[in-house]
């Protein structure tokens, strides 16, 4: 499953965005400042609300959350490790 769209268009519709079309998969969304650490608990109350996960503490890290691809591959995997199987998109 893709869930990468899902997540741009979460971005795209509640951050400032300027160039959506240069908007990448491994674009840092911390570095281009579309997101600050505020910014950062909106997405992961969405990642927690829209695919059943949760997001621990230790892992609140760039390596998981800095840009699209790496929030997908996050969601993927820990939808992957839910005993009873995460809430489907």
């Amino acid at each position: 499953m893709n869930l990468e769209p899902s997540i741009r268009a979460f971005v795209e519709k509640n951050f400032y965005v300027a160039d959506t079309a240069a908007l990448g998969a491994e674009t840092s969304l911390l570095d281009s400042g579309i997101i600050d650490s505020t910014g950062v608990l909106e997405v992961i109350a969405f990642l927690e609300e829209t695919f059943g996960i949760e997001v621990a503490d230790d892992e609140m890290l760039p390596e998981n959350l800095d840009t699209i691809g790496r929030i997908a591959r996050y969601v993927a995997k820990k939808r992957a490790q839910a005993p009873d199987g995460a809430k489907p998109c």
